[in-house]
């Protein structure tokens, strides 16, 4: 390796204090270019009230989303999603002990533009509410519940569009 790389590594390196909690977001941003991320999509279903999604809107993209997140370094899946849970929904959850589906997005821009997607099923307690506070809808990290599949999904997300169709089934199997 050429010294002069070399010292980029170490200077990259010196900026990251601990990749376990995820990485500086310039970093991040270069990582994403070079190879694809693992993320998890909760589908986070009740029977009665439909699928919950929040409202994302951002420099790479606006609409409703499954709540989600990128796996950290040497952080297990289950963690993530117990992570991605607190975070965006602000509770725990139930899930599968393996993912409902597994899919590939290929985005045409540079940054942010490969995924392994991995979708695991998801439920909340009985008396869960929504804990929306001062947010208003639209407001980024909004939560809503739907019964139909939002026109404004995001267009990653359109390969869950079918998880609006009733049939529960294809992903009954790996429940806890």
């Amino acid at each position: 390796m050429s010294s002069r790389l070399e010292k980029g590594i170490i200077s990259l390196e010196k900026k990251i204090k601990d990749p376990r909690k995820g990485l500086p977001d310039d970093i991040f941003r270069f990582v994403s270019r070079l190879t694809p991320m693992i993320n998890v999509d909760l589908m986070v279903r009740d029977a009665g009230k439909g699928i919950l999604l929040a409202w994302r809107d951002d420099e790479f993209i606006r609409g409703w989303h499954l709540p989600g997140g990128i796996v950290r370094f040497k952080e297990s899946i289950h963690d993530r999603i117990r992570a991605v849970a607190r975070k965006e929904i602000g509770a725990s959850v139930r899930f599968e002990k393996g993912p409902a589906e597994i899919n590939e997005i290929i985005r045409p821009h540079k940054t942010r533009g490969h995924f392994i997607s991995l979708l695991y099923r998801c439920s909340v307690r009985a008396s869960f509410t929504l804990k929306n506070g001062r947010l208003k809808p639209l407001d980024p990290g909004y939560l809503k519940w739907h019964k139909k599949c939002p026109a404004e999904l995001v267009e990653p997300q359109g390969i869950y569009r079918k998880l609006w169709s009733g049939n529960w089934k294809i992903y009954e199997k790996n429940r806890d």
